[in-house]
């Protein structure tokens, strides 16, 4: 062979290994693109999920939102960019506008997959580019958030606002059946993002207006059937919680609503969740009791729904508190010895910490102001509620914001530095009641004023419920200002969350700013992190836009 023909030969070779490595990207490419993304059971665990995967609302079942990956980190925070955004574009959500992306994704085989009310979007983490969208038309319902979907193998499942309980293929999107499972002319509304826990998909209700009884329900995977139902209060008189209602028709329209995702431990085989607040909303009159099982955390058996124990945050609610914020599990040592605890940081402006084995009380502490609607604790370590602090006629005042001390944006705790996190609302505000009749309906008053308000990150101990550090953001306001979102801490010793229209990074010991970046709105979802090909992304929800960061991004 001649000089020059070995040449050409090797240039052949060359050219030919280099379509050949260029149509197996191609292909490798297409079949992610055409892949049915696919949930291995195994990723569902209680603290150690896999990187590469965001398998539920919280990220694993113990509500954390703490995550083992520290590609992104103290050192190299700065390099963090934006590497893609996907905006919705043409939906318009019934009354209120432009859509807020308040879910928190799930990413499975490369695929995100997020809500906002009556739609579902799947679209590609590596690039943002949409791969389906399902599209609902409600008939009713509460159209205010849309807290996400739940995976069980290759099915989605998905709630929309009037009581409709779907499943999509997580491929295409395409409809698999739906099925009824909450009432829409009665009030009833349904936002949340399913829990899977075994063969359950776990769901709740929303619902105030109408005074209807909350509940917790179990639906089979495969069919949608109904498996168990839990009521928020006793069915019946001479149930066991009945003695704190005064009549069987208060019990009946005594709320309870469960619209929040719980938490679940695998080895107990408990899940946890909270109930919202008492119905009617701001009159107590016609209730006078502790009014079990609203403004609890109750701990179900996934299997049959049967309760092991509870532990109520607001007896008697008459402010609106419901308690519904996230039970995040986590494991310490307490007195050298190990323990399985729950803590819950309360709209009530109440931090609880539990045994979650029993439910009982290792810790109850205001963690904003005094919380003075309560005039100390029962020997159960649950508040007891001050009759002149009710609301009233001509308005009573309380040191917890009209709207809680915290809400439903995700709390966070770290193993790292051993601390809780929570975004907090800190001032006071003014309950009326106007109606002073015996039997009240619907929300019979209200509550308004955020007087001497701050918006405000705390760092609490849950071994004895101090704060450590806390930040005050400089712009006030709910979700549209200050600090904003739900919040996510990484082994990179990082703590995500949106502070006044940025994503913000901080020290998780100590509250110091690390680094921001300036969003078209403020954060409204809670931020996540996973591992893709190699490199870590962080995501955020902020408005109508989900946006990718990455060291490598723009």
């Amino acid at each position: 062979m001649t000089p020059k023909s070995l040449f050409t030969s090797r240039r052949l070779r060359k050219a030919l290994f280099g379509a050949l490595a260029a149509a197996s990207l191609s292909i490798a490419a297409f079949a992610q693109e055409t892949a049915t993304p696919t949930l291995d059971p195994k990723a569902l665990t209680l603290f150690s999920k896999p990187a590469d995967v965001w398998p539920t609302y919280n990220g694993d079942y113990s509500g954390r939102r703490y995550i083992s990956l520290d590609q992104v980190n103290q050192k190299n925070i700065a390099d963090l960019k934006v590497k893609w955004k996907y905006k919705i574009e043409g939906v318009t959500i019934r009354g209120s506008g432009n859509p807020t992306i308040k879910s928190t994704p799930l990413m499975v085989g490369g695929v995100l997959y997020f809500t906002v009310p009556d739609h579902v979007f799947a679209v590609d983490a590596r690039t943002g580019k949409e791969r389906w969208h399902y599209d609902f038309e409600d008939h009713g319902g509460h159209v205010l958030g849309q807290r996400g979907v739940g995976m069980y193998g290759k099915w989605i499942y998905f709630l929309t606002p009037d009581g409709w309980f779907i499943s999509l293929d997580s491929g295409t999107g395409k409809e698999r059946w739906r099925k009824k499972v909450a009432d829409e002319k009665l009030q009833y509304f349904t936002t949340m993002a399913a829990v899977i826990v075994k063969n359950h998909i776990i769901i709740g209700v929303g619902g105030d207006a109408m005074d209807v009884r909350g509940y917790l329900e179990s639906r089979d995977p495969e069919t949608g059937e109904l498996q168990w139902r839990w009521w928020s209060e006793p069915l019946k008189m001479g149930d066991l919680g009945s003695e704190t209602w005064p009549t069987q028709a208060a019990m009946d329209h005594g709320g309870g609503m469960t619209w929040m995702p719980g938490t679940y431990d695998p080895e107990l085989n408990l899940i946890y969740w909270g109930t919202g607040n008492t119905n009617p909303v701001y009159a107590g009159q016609s209730r006078k009791g502790a009014n079990l099982y609203t403004d609890s955390i109750v701990a179900l058996d996934p299997d049959s729904g049967k309760m092991k124990w509870y532990f109520q945050g607001s007896p008697h609610d008459t402010h609106d508190w419901d308690n519904v914020e996230t039970p995040i599990l986590f494991d310490t040592t307490i007195d050298g010895k190990p323990r399985k605890l729950l803590a819950q940081a309360a709209r009530c402006g109440y931090f609880f910490v539990l045994d979650r084995e029993t439910g009982k009380n290792l810790v109850s502490k205001p963690f904003t102001l005094t919380a003075n609607w309560s005039m100390g604790l029962d020997k159960r370590g649950q508040p007891i509620p001050n009759p002149d602090k009710d609301p009233k006629v001509d308005g009573s005042m309380v040191d917890v914001p009209a709207n809680g001390a915290t809400n439903w944006p995700a709390p966070s705790y770290s193993p790292q530095t051993g601390l809780f996190y929570v975004n907090a609302s800190e001032g006071y505000s003014i309950a009326w009641l106007y109606d002073t009749s015996k039997d009240p309906q619907g929300y019979a008053g209200g509550a308004s004023g955020r007087i001497d308000s701050k918006s405000s990150l705390i760092a609490l101990d849950p071994k004895t419920g101090d704060v450590r550090w806390k930040h005050v953001a400089k712009s006030g306001g709910e979700e549209g200002g200050g600090m904003t979102g739900g919040i996510l801490t990484t082994s990179g010793n990082l703590l995500f969350t949106g502070d006044s229209n940025h994503l913000a990074a901080f020290d998780p010991a100590n509250g110091k700013i690390l680094w921001s970046s300036k969003l078209e709105s403020a954060v409204s979802n809670g931020p996540s992190t996973w591992e893709l090909d190699g490199t870590q992304n962080v995501i955020v929800g902020a408005g109508d836009t989900l946006y990718s960061f990455t060291l490598d991004g723009k």
